[in-house]
């Protein structure tokens, strides 16, 4: 399976932004998604996650509210809007896939990762 994930860029607080992430190698619709990301000097952090069917979306608690997660599976995309963004915001986003349960996801053991895509929000 492999995730390309895009979108990332500079936007100042307050700003949207739009990730995107096209799976391929794999029959997107089999496989829960959802986002981590990583600040400059810090620990990997969860973000958003979805099922299979694009259900149950669940969220950080630093991010609900603002980010929203969806899935088209016609274009195996992954997608993560993000509103009203704060410098606190600022990391590298990454996308990960796995095909068992969504559970994995939460707990950070996805079975695939992607590279990501840097986002920096300018206060």
């Amino acid at each position: 399976v492999q995730l390309q994930a895009s979108g990332g860029g500079l936007v100042p607080a307050g700003g949207s932004l739009r990730l995107s992430c096209v799976v391929s190698g794999r029959t997107f619709s089999n496989f829960h998604m959802g986002w981590f990301r990583q600040a400059p000097g810090k620990g990997r952090e969860f973000v958003a996650a979805v099922q299979l069917s694009g259900g149950f979306p669940t969220y950080a608690d630093s991010v609900k509210g603002r980010f929203t997660i969806s899935r088209d599976n016609a274009k195996n995309t992954v997608y993560l809007q993000m509103n009203r963004l704060e410098p606190a915001d600022t990391a590298v986003y990454f996308c990960v896939a796995d095909r068992e349960t969504v559970g994995k996801i939460l707990r950070g053991v996805a079975g695939y990762w992607g590279q990501g895509t840097l986002v920096t929000v300018s206060s």
